[in-house]
């Protein structure tokens, strides 16, 4: 498989378990339940730069910061004093199991696009 492909792939997934432990977070009360454009303007751009820029620098700068949050994510929760209450709770599981995947597909998604920028910066011509 391409690095490109696996990269585009890897990006689309953490952004799929981001909102997806965004939502968990807002139902559990972790999080504020209300509106947010500039959530939605933030998940628009990363999802354009996945999609419509992958061969590009800004495209691997876009897909690195995603990749960055969804392995931050883990960090920032598993700190929590409530880590254990809430992993005990009703729907416990899934909040886990999103933290594990986010964790490891954050990291994927940032080795690739650290990799692919380094890539880009060797190919320039001079």
């Amino acid at each position: 498989m391409k690095h490109n492909t696996m990269l585009t792939v890897a990006s689309l997934l953490s952004l799929l378990f981001l909102t997806l432990h965004i939502t968990d977070d807002i139902v559990r009360g972790i999080s504020k339940a209300e509106s947010s454009n500039t959530a939605l303007l933030v998940l628009a751009v990363f999802l354009y730069g996945t999609l419509v820029l992958p061969e590009r620098r800004s495209g691997h700068v876009i897909m690195l910061l995603i990749g960055l949050f969804a392995a931050a994510m883990p960090v920032m929760h598993m700190r929590g004093a409530h880590y254990g209450e809430i992993a005990k709770s009703p729907g416990g599981f899934f909040f886990v199991w999103t933290l594990w995947a986010l964790g490891g597909l954050g990291g994927f998604t940032f080795i690739l696009s650290a990799r692919g920028l380094w890539g880009l910066r060797r190919s320039r011509p001079r």
